[in-house]
Parts: structure tokens; sequence; C-alpha cells
């Protein structure tokens, strides 16, 4: 790497004060755009008309980037008076409890598998399972799905390389738990309305469709992930299935569980700084009654006990970030995660809508309206 480069690498991790700037600045747009989709998730609301009768869970998927630097975040919501009891409760603190052990293990100096085995855990003291496909991401500049990841299973057919956390790198931690078997099961391709570009695929599309469709993609979304509904609708479906076939777009298929089970899903993002670990994006939760406890599991409750801060011994200099992984966040190294993991999130039961933008001036009223929102009827 010549020392321009080494520059420039410098400059975009969180050793430079503008870029931490911008992923909090980033993070802030998004949990004021939760706290405002939360207050809504009400009865009578047009937000929750998907639910036919009863309480619902609702959870929030969203995310935003200043200038490339991306913050996201996840939410449950249960749709009801008082405090979350039953099941219900156990699924939701799992995830929650699962979180906050991966928020004290995702250090410099621990492994990705740490935290993989740790979550598995944390999910069965709740006797929930961690939903198998979900990877939480290393995020750089443009970058949402980098190298350095964490599985949620580990199993023969998706096992990723074995990597060490950081000073200075930035992750997306995905928690998602089950009352179920944690297999969800793609159901019907049609419902997938979130794709993102494969930036390192070409193909000389047939259809006259296909190209208006990838090229308005091309222009708006090179990057990100984008929603469907937000391409010119007559067009849209045609065009992006011949996409899709030959691999110019990934898509984020909706994957169900089984009839009666249970999801939660949390998501932050994570700054490992120089003085400990910086959760940037976050909702709190309901009042929670769970029917299982942690009380006498003392492994999970040492895990609890870590601080995210760190003191430096004799006020030494901040450690730089190793460039060992380069700029090298493509496809190359990740030939052993099928594609349908390459997703910002499994996204998991009814639909999904990931709210994706650039803005220096934002209406956070409008962006609720924009958001991913996921009804779940009990």
């Amino acid at each position: 790497m010549s020392d321009d480069e080494a520059r420039e690498e410098k400059e975009l991790d969180l050793t430079s004060p503008d870029v931490v700037t911008k992923y909090k600045s980033a993070a802030e747009i998004v949990n004021k755009a939760l706290q405002l989709v939360v207050s809504e998730c009400k009865p009578k609301a047009k937000i929750v008309d998907l639910c036919e009768k009863g309480d619902a869970f609702i959870r929030d998927d969203m995310g935003c980037h200043i200038d490339g630097f991306i913050a996201v975040v996840a939410h449950t919501h249960v749709i009801q008076e008082g405090p979350v009891t039953g099941r219900a409760a156990d699924v939701i603190a799992a995830a929650n409890t699962a979180a906050e052990v991966a928020l004290r293990l995702v250090r410099p100096g621990k492994k990705n598998k740490d935290v993989t085995e740790a979550i598995q855990k944390v999910a069965a003291a709740y006797d929930c399972k961690i939903v198998e496909g979900v990877l939480s991401h290393q995020l750089k500049q443009f970058v949402i799905d980098g190298n350095k990841v964490i599985i949620s299973v580990t199993n023969p057919e998706t096992r990723v390389d074995e990597v060490e956390f950081e000073e200075n790198e930035v992750y997306a931690i995905d928690i998602v738990t089950s009352t179920g078997e944690g297999k969800p099961r793609l159901l019907d391709e049609k419902q997938t309305t979130i794709y993102k570009r494969a930036v390192d695929k070409n193909y000389h599309l047939k259809m006259k469709s296909s190209r208006f469709i990838f090229s308005e993609i091309s222009q708006k979304f090179p990057i990100m992930p984008f929603s469907a509904r937000a391409l010119e609708e007559k067009r849209a479906r045609l065009g992006l299935v011949e996409c899709v076939n030959h691999d110019l777009l990934q898509p984020y298929p909706v994957l169900h569980e089984k009839p009666g089970d249970l999801v939660a899903h949390i998501k932050f993002t994570l700054l490992l700084m120089p003085n400990g670990s910086d959760r940037i994006t976050s909702h709190p939760l309901q009042q929670l009654q769970p029917t299982k406890t942690i009380d006498d599991n003392p492994e999970i409750k040492a895990w609890l006990a870590l601080g995210t801060k760190t003191k430096k011994k004799g006020g030494g200099k901040k450690k730089k970030g190793k460039k060992g992984d380069g700029r090298d966040d493509s496809a190359a190294n990740q030939h052993r995660i099928p594609p349908q993991l390459h997703s910002l999130t499994s996204v998991l039961s009814f639909g999904v809508l990931l709210l994706n933008f650039c803005t220096d001036d934002f209406d956070p009223e409008t962006i609720s309206h924009a958001c991913c929102i996921l009804l779940i009827a009990k």
C-alpha cells in the first residue's frame, strides 16, 4: 500500500473525528426515526392495519448513511398495554440479553467465534434459538457487508473465516431469536422486495424493461440495498426477475418460521473506539416479564458484568487499527458464505422495507413512514 493509500485508509476509519461524527449523526437520525415509528405503532393506526386482530409483534429495521458511513438499528415491539409476558417476553429477552453479551464480547482481542458461541448459550437459557442465516457484518464507508462477520449459528454449510476484532472497526451486530427451531424457510420468492446491486457482476440484459430498471438502480442505488417500491412500478417486477436470474441483483428474501412461533430482532451499530465499545443505535424495550431467568447462569452473568470502556495504562498512545484486511470487501473472500446470507439481515415472516438515504437535511416524520415494519400476528 502506498503512502497516499495508507493516509486515505486512515482518514476513513474511526481515527478520524469527522468519520466518528458522521457515524453518530447517522445514528441520531436512525434513533429518532425509530422512536417515531414505535410511537405510532398503536391500535387503529395505519401502520398496524395489516394486523387482523389482537396483539402483534412489530419488528422495525432501518438504516441510513451520511457520506457512506452507515448506521443501522432493529427493534421489536409488542402492541399492548402493560408488561410483555409469556413466550413473547422470553424471545425478546433472549434477543436483548444476547445483544448485551455481544456488545461486551465484540472488542479488540476477541474473536467472532466467541460471540457466536455466547449468543447461542444466551438464547438457550430462555428456551429459545438463535435464528440461522443471520450475519453481523463489519461496516466501512459504502460497505454494508464487509468481510469480517459474526455468524449466528455455525454448521458445515455456512461457516465463516475466524477473525479477531480490532480497534477502530465498526460492526452491525444483528441478533434474531425464535421460540421455534430457528430455521426459517423461503416460501414465496414473490414476497421479496429488497435487493442490492452486485457490483462485481456483469451481464448484457435481453429485455428492454430489465435494462430500464437496471439503469435506474445503477443511478439511484449503486451500492446500498433498496426497496422495489422505489422503482418505476409498471416495469419493476418483470425487469427485476431477469436481473436476479443473472446475479446482477442480490435479493433479500422473506423467510418464514413455523406458524405460531415468535421471532424477535435486535440490531445495533457498534464503534470499537480506543476508549472502549460505543453502541450508537438503540431503542428502549418495553417492560418484560419472561418465564425464564439467567439468575442461575454464572457464565452469562459474568459476560454481562464486563465493562464496555477500556482504561488505558499510563496514558499511552491510542492503538492504531491494523490494515491487514485492506480494502478487500468484495465477493473474493466470501466464497464459503451462501449468497442468501450476504444480506443486511435475514428477513423473517411477512415483509420488510429497508430505509436507505443520504442527506444532511432530513424530516424524521417522513423517514418514519418509509422505514421497515414487520408485523407478526400472535
